[in-house]
């Protein structure tokens, strides 16, 4: 009697999937080549440990449909216990971590304290979940000032990162060292947060996002998923969080575990999108480019984000990633050059809008808060004249004519989207009847 034969399936190769991935890996290596300068250096490393903060957050949003307003917990405690690891190896005879594995202490702080809160907060789904987080979080916030000892009281808890032997020749003193100590964390992390998408549990956790009723239905306990989850999610934001320790050199309780800046990373992983893995990854680098260009150019930075965020959820609720998965399609049928011209109309569109609303903004932070530097406002090359009506009519006037321009030209596009679409739908039927 023969033995039964076995039989392989041949799995053919995902080029693309390769082709991003070393894509990927090159814009890390070659980003601090193209762009030298220190604070193009200091932007790049954060938002390489934003990536990897968002992408965690992202567990808990995107994949697990969990809404949590104290993530900056994990990311905080993990940048705190990192901070101390890293003051305890530079004493003589302390515990001797070296550099390069401080961002894994951080993750296993995260990991502890997710897996300790995570216990309490995945017990409920939904509102009352975000509401638990955001108890949690404020708590936690206000612990900074209870345990100056652990926290720093307002002052924070400062180090130095060149400490120890060094690692291949590296102490890690310059700041293009730290850099690429970050890029590499940022791609294993990326790469193993992608992986954690395709194993059984986090399609359960897709599952437990979509129809937690039927899961329980067919016997799998969604509390568990959900705190699985959570830890998985605490471990890359403490890794987040030991990374941006080592580039600071301080952590204060203010700027790591407060709640606004839990609301950063769900404010830019929405802007970037949540539904796609790879929107979080946007949305860091917005986060930088808003906390660090943005505002140096306009001390109304947070008003404008507050404005681009609703304009985001009522226009594009699956955010940046979901208007380029959609734009790609319509490129990959071939219909994407007749809407080239309406694509132009709307940015003249709202281009001419946000400079009247831009000015009339700027005059209004001005009035309020530069009153005493004299009334005129240099604005886009213009002078405008806070203290002259025409100034302000004019703003209006613009406001107005580009509003008129971005509706009129968005019905017209509206019109050649529907009609892509259409033709869209009729090369899939015929490409399904043959």
């Amino acid at each position: 009697m023969h033995a039964p034969s076995t039989h392989y399936r041949f799995q053919p190769l995902n080029i693309g999937r390769y082709l991003l991935w070393s894509l990927f890996a090159l814009a890390l290596a070659v980003a601090p080549l193209l762009f030298t300068s220190s604070l193009a250096l200091t932007m790049l490393s954060q938002i390489g440990y934003l990536i990897i903060i968002c992408l965690s957050y992202n567990i808990l949003l995107g994949q697990g449909g969990m809404l949590s307003f104290g993530h900056a917990v994990y990311t905080g405690l993990g940048s705190f216990i990192a901070v101390h690891a890293m003051n305890m190896a530079a004493r003589q005879g302390g515990l001797q971590v070296p550099l390069v594995l401080i961002p894994a202490v951080g993750g296993l702080a995260g990991l502890f304290f997710a897996a300790l809160l995570g216990f309490v907060t995945t017990r409920k789904s939904g509102t009352t979940f975000a509401m638990i987080t955001l108890g949690i979080g404020e708590l936690v916030a206000s612990m900074a000032l209870m345990f100056p000892e652990f926290f720093g009281g307002e002052g924070g808890i400062t180090t130095d990162r060149v400490y120890g032997a060094r690692f291949l020749g590296l102490d890690f003193g310059p700041q293009i060292q730290v850099y690429y100590l970050i890029a590499v964390y940022c791609f294993v992390c990326t790469g193993l947060m992608f992986a954690f998408t395709g194993t059984p549990l986090g399609r359960m956790l897709n599952a437990v996002r979509d129809n937690p009723e039927r899961v329980e239905f067919i016997g799998y306990n969604t509390q568990r998923v959900r705190y699985f989850a959570f830890i998985i999610s605490g471990f890359f934001a403490g890794i987040g969080g030991g990374l941006a320790a080592i580039n600071f050199e301080i952590v204060t309780a203010a700027d790591s575990v407060s709640v606004l800046r839990s609301g950063g990373y769900l404010l830019f992983t929405f802007l970037g999108g949540a539904t796609f893995f790879f929107g979080p990854m946007i949305g860091a680098v917005l986060l930088v480019f808003a906390s660090v260009l943005l505002s140096e150019l306009t001390k109304a930075w947070l008003l404008y984000l507050g404005l681009a965020f609703l304009l985001m959820v009522m226009y594009a609720p699956g955010g940046i990633a979901s208007l380029i998965m959609m734009n790609l399609r319509v490129l990959r049928f071939g219909r994407f050059k007749p809407l080239l011209l309406g694509y132009a109309a709307l940015v003249a569109g709202a281009l001419v809008a946000l400079a009247g609303a831009a000015a009339l903004i700027e005059m209004l932070y001005h009035v309020q808060l530069n009153a005493a530097l004299g009334p005129e406002l240099p604005f886009l090359g213009l002078t405008l004249r806070v203290d002259r009506a025409m100034s302000w009519i004019g703003a209006v006037l613009v406001l107005a004519v580009g509003l008129v321009l971005l509706e009129a030209a968005r019905r017209r596009f509206m019109v050649g989207w529907s009609a892509a679409q259409e033709a869209i739908e009729r090369q899939l039927r015929m490409k399904e009847s043959t």
